[in-house]
């Protein structure tokens, strides 16, 4: 079988059906959509679950003059009813108002017209229709022009479906992709109300009782406040993280999942997939990260020897997680965020409708945030709008470990003394004021609960507090997980100055098995040879500490050596 290629970053349904891409089958949302009518729908996903492309195949499947043979195959293609009435019937109207970041009010509604200028250029045709009068043919002509006033703006989408209903003697498909990227990005940049007025007017004049109006699909992260954008449109249908409906269509399902590995000669890493990029609730359905499986799959095609990286994670600012973990200790307590990080589940109220200028007023509107954005998901069923809330997987545990250590890190950085004291008896051997200001330090941040979360994520955890406290010392040389002998230590020391060097193997005890564990670190220490490294870089005193952690407590044991 011939093997696909894979579309990274590739949101275009048709480049992606005639280009022999991998293409994961979601066109059964057109049949829940059409079955479950709506005239207006909101579906709201996290970012990067598949947003774009499903607008797109929408846009593929209504448009007149389509390519049919796009979804020869596909679900869809069994429902030879709904395709004979639907496919290919309807003039489409498609705007994405993702690429509307900008700091300054102007230049953002500067980029929304933008975007309506390129939907409106693909129109042109209108202007030569002999359905539209002279007059409708101006009104189209000032859709192309980037000098709109408001009223023409405000009704742009509006105007579009007029003239398409009456050139094709047909209703309209408006889709409109990321709605509230524009709201986010005012939001930041302060000129919030402004743009509420703009996207509020917009879609007032495009979605409530638009006579030219078939059908509507809006897509976006968050569900805001009807009173806020949506007043008095009475015809919008919900289809959020806590539906039932279309809750496979973003996403990738297990079996779909399977069916990929398998394609690439992958599934040996089928386990290392569903435990870094699976664990996602929608609705009644369990579903992985797509953008992070196709590019690990990517990533494995190239070299099969890698380890999973945070792909998700990383095409973002993260801010709603920064700015939750700074809020520990005012409303966030310290122990919901260690069971979160432990593997266990917070019980919460979703609030599914907020405003993006209130996102942050409260300690339940971030919970209702990092829950919509993907950062945490359901467990279990749901009572009404209180969902068990659980980190969905190692990535996004991950970045909640690596904020708490960047928190932690400043808060070392404030006490400079402290860390001259550690670092002092380190140094010296010192075992029982290590283990006491260690512990100190523990205390000041969350701790990790023993639970069924791999030891090596706990292990990493503490290891990295004692790195945030070693790289204050500027005049030691501190390197971590490097090669050395037969393995890769933990973290390894050189003073140069004087020929110190010490190896540290940092453990996690299970069940507070403090001894054992440190007994565990200082056998891996001898047996791999840690030191070799050192010995090689000159240095004549050799210091191997074994830590180990539990919760808040820990034990630290040493042996020097003499070279």
């Amino acid at each position: 079988m011939e093997r696909k290629m894979l579309p990274i970053g590739i949101d275009d349904f048709e480049k992606i059906r005639t280009n022999n891409f991998y293409y994961v089958d979601k066109t059964d949302m057109i049949r829940e959509l059409l079955q479950n009518w709506g005239e207006v729908n909101l579906l709201t996903r996290p970012r990067r679950f598949g947003k774009s492309l499903n607008i797109s195949m929408l846009k593929y499947f209504f448009e007149i003059g389509t390519d049919k043979s796009l979804f020869d195959g596909l679900a869809i293609s069994k429902e030879t009813k709904l395709c004979e009435r639907y496919m290919g019937q309807h003039p489409v109207i498609s705007i994405s108002l993702k690429t509307t970041d900008a700091r300054k009010y102007e230049t953002s509604r500067d980029l929304v017209i933008m975007t309506i200028n390129e939907e409106a250029r693909k129109m042109q045709f209108l202007l030569e229709s002999d359905r539209l009068t002279q007059k409708e043919k101006e009104t189209f002509s000032s859709l192309l022009n980037h000098s709109m006033d408001n009223g023409t703006l405000y009704h742009s989408i509006r105007t579009m479906s007029e003239l398409f209903h009456k050139h094709y003697g047909k209703k309209v498909i408006i889709l409109i992709d990321e709605y509230d990227v524009p709201l986010a990005k005012a939001e930041e940049n302060g000129y919030y109300k402004d743009m509420i007025e703009l996207i509020r007017n917009l879609f007032d004049a495009a979605l409530k009782t638009n006579p030219h109006l078939e059908l509507a699909v809006l897509t976006g992260c968050l569900r805001v406040s009807k009173e806020s954008i949506f007043t008095g449109l009475n015809n919008l249908k919900m289809y959020t993280l806590l539906d039932a409906e279309c809750d496979e269509q973003f996403g990738f399902t297990d079996t779909e999942v399977r069916a990929l590995l398998e394609h690439y000669d992958l599934f040996d890493y089928y386990n290392l997939t569903k435990e870094w990029y699976d664990g996602y609730k929608v609705g009644n359905a369990d579903v992985y990260n797509p953008w992070d499986v196709i590019n690990w799959c990517n990533q494995l095609l190239t070299n099969m020897d890698k380890v999973p990286k945070n792909y998700w994670v990383n095409s973002s600012s993260n801010e709603e997680v920064r700015r939750f973990i700074r809020r520990m200790g005012n409303g966030v307590t310290k122990a919901q965020i260690e069971r979160l990080i432990a593997g266990e589940a917070v019980r919460k109220k979703i609030e599914e409708q907020l405003t993006y200028d209130s996102l942050y007023d409260s300690v339940n509107h971030m919970w209702s945030l990092l829950y919509a954005t993907g950062y945490l998901t359901q467990r279990g069923q749901s009572a009404g709008n209180e969902v068990q809330l659980v980190i969905p997987n190692m990535e996004v545990r991950n970045i909640f470990r690596d904020y708490i250590l960047k928190l932690f890190e400043e808060e070392v950085a404030e006490d400079g003394e402290k860390v001259t004291e550690f670092c002092r008896a380190l140094k010296n051997g010192d075992t029982a004021e290590v283990e006491r200001i260690f512990s100190d330090y523990m205390k000041k941040t969350i701790s990790i609960r023993d639970t069924a979360v791999k030891k090596e994520f706990k292990e990493n955890f503490y290891h990295g507090i004692l790195l945030c406290i070693l790289f204050y010392k500027s005049d030691w040389s501190v390197e971590s997980n490097r090669e050395s002998g037969n393995g890769s230590y933990d973290i390894a020391i050189e003073m140069e100055d004087e020929e110190i060097g010490i190896i540290i193997e940092v453990k996690y005890a299970d069940g507070g098995l403090l001894d054992e564990a440190c007994a565990e670190a200082m056998h891996q220490i001898e047996d791999n040879d840690y030191k070799a490294e050192l010995i090689e870089d000159g240095m004549t005193q050799i210091l191997k500490y074994g830590i180990a952690c539990y919760r808040k407590q820990c034990r630290v044991v040493l042996e020097r050596e003499k070279i």
